[in-house]
């Protein structure tokens, strides 16, 4: 599991983030604002409020935790089954 070692708020929802294996990448999430839990990302200024959680994922307040896997998944393009080997599937047809 990864974890979140930095994060920076920037403008339009996006997350500049340094992970604990030294990977550095930036997310958009405009995509989840207004929606659900994400309602209160409609005010910008709680957007800003991010802060990382002791198991590294991202907090705002007690509303909102993202996990750092996802976050990673979505910095860097991989795909679950490149952090999760045991994930892949191999044939076992004959």
């Amino acid at each position: 599991m990864r974890k979140v070692s930095k994060v920076q708020a920037l403008q339009g929802y996006r997350l500049d983030l340094t992970f604990d294996d030294g990977v550095r990448g930036v997310v958009d999430l405009s995509d989840l604002v207004g929606q659900g839990v994400f309602a209160c990302w409609q005010n910008p200024q709680v957007f800003q409020q991010v802060r990382i959680g002791s198991a590294g994922e991202l907090l705002w307040g007690d509303q909102v935790d993202l996990c750092p896997d996802s976050l990673y998944l979505k910095a860097t393009g991989k795909k679950p089954e490149d952090l999760f080997p045991a994930l892949r599937h191999e044939s076992t047809h004959a």
